[in-house]
């Protein structure tokens, strides 16, 4: 029993490295934007075609490794899609044309995204065996890997140059995910035959817990992409000043990402749900309805004290569906999920050029009510009864 414990716990440090790595990936992919437009001597319009294709790649991958984890389990497939995925800055950064530049955009953004769907069901079998929520901390240790790959990116992207810097990212990705490969958590073994074949689940119950995941993830992308340009062209702020609207937001998540499994494991997941999207919806429309910089930069942070365990639950709630393998589960919320980030921006971009950017913060806080009334649907994520634990 202690061993199976001691395993269980190295299982949760080694698949937090895999979130990490995932994080530190996509963080270091963001200061190799500028190098690849002047690289390829291409227009903004054609540089968004190309950041659209790792989107089209990751959604891809997401919707297809459900059907790899159900016959092969998630520690395999991480395993997979961690070793070449350490691989896909570099190919970026060697690719010497556009079309090159595209195959190579679709190859990264589908690591990124299989990667992404394994490790967070991994993370439920570790959940499963420990009874108690890590998912939380485990998007905390993303965060983190994605603010050191964009912290050190510029840097060393600046005085070494943009291969240099690729090759140094793959090394410690690389490196990183051979540390964790011996370490990672097995589920029990699926029945023969079942799931063989790609199917999605008839279970209507996992869209609707998917939707929560787009609803809550749509705000996060519009914070990420267009805060900045809100706090700049509508509320008056200098360049320095607008930055740090995003910066707010993602270190109050960062932060209470970590503490989030504390407070679900104390209070539970469906009280966890409803009061972290009423404090986010709080924050959005705060922010929606400022007239001040400050003000906004206060609220966009409050939000992201709200919306910083919203996802993570609803990951766990999706890969602990009854009579559902956890990562065709985890499969359909992710995909659902991560288009909030990577198609609802440039949606947004678009009703922003009519209305401006304070009515849309207004109506995304209405999505993020939606979620707290759909909260109970997240109950499954609970470890109370833990059956799933005795396996």
């Amino acid at each position: 029993m202690n061993e199976s414990i001691a395993s269980a716990v190295r299982g949760r440090w080694a698949v937090a490295t895999m979130f990490f790595v995932n994080g530190f990936l996509t963080g270091s992919w963001a200061p190799q934007i500028p190098v690849f437009l002047t690289r390829l001597d291409i227009s903004k319009f054609t540089l968004g075609l190309l950041i659209l294709l790792f989107g089209v790649g990751a959604v891809g991958a997401m919707t297809w490794c459900g059907h790899l984890i159900s016959r092969h389990g998630s520690r395999n497939v991480v395993r997979w899609f961690g070793v070449a995925a350490a691989f896909g800055l570099l190919l970026v950064a060697l690719a010497p044309n556009v079309p090159v530049a595209a195959i190579t955009m679709v190859i990264f953004g589908g690591l990124v995204g299989g990667m992404d769907v394994a490790m967070n069901a991994n993370a439920i079998a570790v959940e499963r065996k420990l009874s108690r929520a890590i998912m939380s901390s485990s998007h905390g240790f993303w965060s983190l890997g994605g603010f050191a790959g964009g912290a050190l990116g510029g840097f060393a992207i600046q005085n070494f140059g943009h291969l240099a810097h690729a090759a140094g990212v793959t090394v410690v990705a690389f490196a990183a995910v051979l540390l964790a490969l011996g370490h990672l958590v097995a589920e029990p073994k699926p029945a023969g035959g079942v799931h063989h074949r790609f199917s999605l689940p008839r279970n209507p119950v996992i869209y609707l817990i998917g939707l929560m995941a787009l609803f809550s993830m749509i705000p996060e992308g519009a914070v990420l992409d267009w805060a900045a340009l809100y706090l700049q062209q509508e509320l008056g702020s200098d360049l320095a000043t607008a930055g740090l609207a995003f910066a707010a937001f993602s270190g109050v998540m960062a932060f209470m990402r970590f503490a989030g499994d504390a407070v679900r494991n104390r209070f539970g997941t469906v009280t966890t749900l409803r009061v972290s999207s009423l404090v986010a919806a709080a924050g959005m429309l705060v922010a929606g309805l400022s007239t001040s910089p400050w003000l906004a930069i206060a609220a966009f942070a409050f939000c992201g004290f709200g919306i910083a365990n919203m996802v993570p639950i609803a990951f766990s709630a999706g890969g602990n569906q009854e009579g559902m393998p956890s990562g065709i589960g985890m499969s359909v919320v992710t995909t659902m999920g991560y288009c909030g980030i990577l198609v609802a921006p440039s949606a947004i971009g678009f009703v922003a050029e009519q209305t401006g950017f304070g009515p849309i913060f207004i109506a995304l806080s209405g999505l993020l009510i939606v979620v707290c009334l759909m909260s109970g649907l997240a109950r499954s994520a609970d470890f109370t009864a833990a059956p799933a634990a005795a396996e």
